[in-house]
């Protein structure tokens, strides 16, 4: 049986982000006293809000754009006597997005199997019902996801042992065996189809050749359940944990770097935990300079990066995973971003909008290939980056996010996670040679593809953030923008686990454990951290308050 938290257990939360915010709330809500601590001068990590003093009325999201998994929000939610109603004011956006296949002419995506059906029809024949059997296939596999992979610890056999898992073991066994590229193309032909099924393989931090075919689940959730936006973007998220943590008595030390998780001989009987934490020590900034602290606690949770928390924080000696185990993860994508101001409109451009070049193979060539140059090359004009790019224009969706007579853009282009490739102009003076030159050739391409030939004299102001800020900011693992690629290697029970094999009281959530990547996952994460403190092996989600 599952036990309850002791009234007024010590627990400090490493990382304001998403999952941070989301373990704080749902720990305090089940009497504990928590703190969160985090070297950012606001919480929500990745999840970051831009506005420019110079440029008033112009405000952008830094982070999270897509609004995915409606059911996962929800479910958070009404765990903490909430719903998405009464946090967020959400907005259904009709089309879900745009596609602009390099020479061809752009394509808005509908909502729902039907709608779906119809558009793949009229790209290639007998695709329609091929679609209808796809995306039901894949709402399937979603509730089977959701029932039993996601919302666990995997601490036991049981999410295996489910009938629903047996009845469809021999499906589940082969979409495993199967890549993401493989099986969308035994069903379709048509490449706007295929890039259309594919490109979730981005939102998971990898490329469609080395994805399961499993996840094609996730069409499910960008094509069936369809695609949101809340008002205020992903900033409204982040006020909202934070308002559901300060509900709860949460505290927050802010600009205050965790340097190490402080411990003592372990009181476990499991021979393998060595040691018990019993807080962190850190460096606050404050106005008059660096300050050493120890925050007591009776559990941590580290929300950070993996790689940061077992590496940096942790003695040899206590770590669950060492060098040898993070020289073989696939640290996933990273990217150039591009936040734009805009003078006049632009109606070529949707909420949404994906570029893709047509031999789109090559741009993952690009993201896997190693940052390297040949002795005499150019290394800027050499960079490695992919020439298919995700657009956002909110302010088609949000008045406020850009002055009247304006738009707001925000560009994600996939590069490989590597530091090297260097950093934006947002945190430093000027941004580095290679990412400068990533942003003149997005624009230039946006620009071409949407037909804006006036696009780059009409930028007003441009902010940009490469794979060292990744590193700098939030301590990512290569610099990676994500977290680590959901290959079969690194998926489920492979992932990183919810507690530390070493450490008794030590509990990790967020992009680089289980269940994985994306706002919806680190909700999930942060209960499976809830789960695993208080004993609750079951699969599947916990049951609310109304339940």
């Amino acid at each position: 049986m599952p036990r309850s938290l002791q009234p007024g257990t010590k627990i400090v939360v490493i990382g304001g982000g998403v999952a941070g915010l989301a373990s704080a709330a749902l720990l305090a809500d089940h009497g504990a006293d928590v703190c969160v601590v985090d070297n950012g001068r606001r919480p929500g990590g990745r999840a970051g809000k831009l506005e420019l003093a110079d440029y008033p009325g112009f405000r952008w999201d830094t982070g999270p754009s897509w609004f995915l998994m409606p059911d996962a929000f929800e479910h958070f939610y009404q765990l903490l006597g909430t719903s998405i109603d009464q946090e967020l004011t959400m907005t259904h956006l009709e089309p879900g997005y745009r596609l602009f296949p390099e020479n061809d002419h752009p394509v808005d995506i509908p909502r729902g199997i039907e709608a779906v059906a119809q558009l793949a029809e009229s790209f290639e024949s007998g695709a329609g019902q091929k679609m209808r059997e796809y995306l039901t296939l894949a709402g399937e596999v979603y509730e089977i996801a959701c029932q039993r992979f996601l919302y666990t610890t995997f601490t036991t056999p049981a999410p295996f042992l489910h009938p629903i898992v047996i009845r469809r073991l021999g499906l589940l066994l082969q979409l495993l065996g199967k890549s993401l590229e493989s099986w969308v193309n035994q069903n379709f032909n048509d490449t706007r189809l295929r890039q259309m099924l594919k490109y979730p393989a981005v939102f998971l931090s990898g490329e469609p050749r080395s994805i399961p075919a499993l996840y094609h689940l996730m069409s499910h959730t960008d094509l069936v359940q369809g695609v949101r936006y809340p008002q205020g973007g992903f900033a409204a998220v982040i006020n909202s944990l934070i308002r559901l943590c300060q509900q709860r008595g949460v505290t927050f030390r802010l600009r205050t770097s965790v340097q190490e998780i402080t411990w003592e001989a372990s009181r476990s009987k499991n021979p393998l935990r060595k040691a018990h934490a019993t807080g962190v020590n850190a460096e606050e900034r404050t106005p008059d300079g660096p300050r050493k602290i120890h925050l007591d606690a009776d559990y941590v949770v580290s929300t950070v990066d993996l790689h940061h928390s077992e590496m940096d924080l942790l003695p040899a000696h206590l770590r669950t995973w060492n060098n040898k185990h993070f020289r073989r993860v696939n640290p996933g994508i990273s990217a150039v971003l591009v936040m734009a101001g805009v003078t006049g409109s632009l109606p070529e451009l949707e909420h949404h909008n994906l570029f893709f070049s047509h031999n789109w193979e090559v741009d993952f060539d690009q993201v896997r290939r190693p940052l390297q140059f040949r002795p005499g090359e150019d290394p800027v004009a050499h960079t490695p980056f992919s020439r298919s790019v995700y657009v956002s224009k909110t302010s088609a969706t949000e008045h406020d996010v850009a002055p009247a007579g304006h738009e707001n853009l925000f560009i994600l282009l996939p590069v490989v996670s590597d530091p090297r490739l260097g950093h934006g102009n947002l945190h430093h003076q000027e941004a580095s040679a290679s990412v400068s030159y990533i942003q003149d050739q997005v624009i230039e391409l946006i620009s071409r593809r949407a037909n804006i030939p006036d696009l780059r004299s009409r930028i007003v102001i441009a902010k940009t953030l490469g794979p060292a800020d990744f590193l700098e900011q939030h301590h990512s693992f290569h610099g990676g923008a994500i977290g680590p690629a959901h290959t079969l290697v690194q998926s489920a029970f492979f992932r990183g686990a919810v507690r530390s094999s070493a450490v008794d009281n030590l509990f990790f959530a967020g992009a680089t454990t289980r269940p994985g990547v994306g706002v919806p996952m680190c909700l999930i994460s942060a209960e499976n951290v809830l789960k695993a403190m208080t004993g609750d092996r079951t699969s599947g989600p916990r049951k609310s308050r109304e339940q």
